[in-house]
């Protein structure tokens, strides 16, 4: 079984808590390139992540990381703390990818040598691990795959996940969980 889809995996990832990334945000406002370097480190692959779930392009990915940074720079100044600054942060790469979409009106399923490029710098994964990964990958919803992503990746509690992407916290829930048993599903078939 493929360990990066279970809960537990997650749940041992280090996650930073909100005052140390807020810490950070303030002395990026205050123009602290460490705090910046520290503060990308510990958040890249979250937003990577999501970038890629929404524009399922290695490429384009790269390229709203790296907006979404820029705007943290220029922005972190006007940032207002409540405690949910990975929101904030994932609120931003968010607004660059539906940019990019309406841009490129672009919609397309990763292939596996695309997945495997991004995985195979976070994950160790063996070939029969890389298929079952293509397969549980196809077999959720573009929304679907936003919302785990949102919550295995970034950490985002499904509250903030509803109010990024517009929808109801009753809604989320459904759909992660939905999204949970599909992947829990395609590995048993698998």
């Amino acid at each position: 079984m493929l360990m990066w889809m279970t809960e537990d995996f997650y749940d041992r990832g280090k996650r930073r808590r909100p005052e140390e990334l807020e810490e950070w945000i303030f002395r990026i406002a205050q123009r602290d390139g460490g705090a910046f370097h520290i503060f990308y480190e510990e958040t890249k692959t979250a937003v990577y992540g999501f970038a890629l779930s929404i524009v399922k392009n290695p490429q384009e990915a790269e390229d709203i990381m790296q907006e979404t940074y820029l705007s943290v720079y220029r922005s972190a100044v006007s940032y207002q703390p409540q405690g949910k600054p990975m929101a904030w942060v994932m609120r931003i790469a968010r607004n660059f990818a539906y940019l990019q979409l309406r841009d490129k009106k672009k919609h397309r399923v990763l292939s596996l040598d695309e997945m495997e490029q991004w995985m195979g710098t976070q994950y160790q994964l063996e070939h029969e691990d890389k298929l079952l990964l293509e397969m549980a990958m196809k077999a959720l919803t573009d929304e679907e795959r936003q919302i785990v992503s949102l919550h295995a990746l970034a950490g985002l509690k499904h509250r903030e996940i509803a109010g990024m992407l517009n929808l109801k916290l009753a809604t989320v829930l459904s759909k992660y969980h939905r999204a949970l048993k599909k992947l829990q599903e395609t590995i048993k078939e698998a």
